[in-house]
């Protein structure tokens, strides 16, 4: 359960970074990022294994479905304002 935190904080605020996402907290960075693990594993599987190390690829995959969850939240708040 703590390394899913901790995956998803840092896989959360990578994504956050990449997206210039403007509402960065350490709890929503926590949140994009367990979520958006999820759904990059259910979009790429087991593709992005690209380094020797599972922590490591767990992370590109987080950080890969973490950055199109929160350009999709970005694009709700856009078309909603």
């Amino acid at each position: 359960m703590l390394v899913t935190i901790i995956v998803g904080a840092i896989a959360g605020w990578l994504a956050g970074t990449l997206v210039q996402f403007d509402d960065s907290s350490l709890l929503l960075d926590i949140i994009i990022g367990i979520v958006g693990g999820w759904l990059g594993y259910k979009l790429f599987g087991h593709m992005l294994n690209v380094t020797g190390s599972p922590l490591i690829n767990h992370i590109i995959t987080a950080t890969a479905g973490a950055a199109i969850l929160a350009i999709g939240i970005k694009l709700i708040r856009k078309i909603l304002r």
